[in-house]
């Protein structure tokens, strides 16, 4: 399973550890919320942010897997494992 990320895209890839690199940030931020008592509320709407900043990862690896790694696995005629990959990440999806 390594070698797909091997066929991420470059831009992808830069986008998303850029986004990796902000949500570590809000992580920290949300534990330094927490050490420093803030009030609850702010705590929810900064923890809010990094649900969204997650999926928004998840939206780019989603995006590079369908555009490289399913075509991929198409031409190679893997269609039955194809399938059974998007199906597990639309019920993911569908757990949120």
């Amino acid at each position: 399973m390594g070698y797909i990320m091997d066929l991420m895209e470059k831009a992808i890839k830069n986008k998303t550890l850029q986004r990796l690199k902000i949500l570590e940030g809000q992580i920290r931020g949300l534990q330094k919320m927490l050490n420093d008592n803030k009030y609850c509320i702010d705590v929810l709407y900064q923890s809010s942010a990094i649900k969204q900043s997650l999926s928004s990862i998840e939206d780019l690896i989603l995006k590079n897997h369908l555009s490289i790694c399913v075509i991929k696995q198409i031409k190679s005629e893997k269609e039955q494992k194809t399938i059974k990959e998007i199906m597990a990440v639309y019920k993911l999806s569908k757990n949120k």
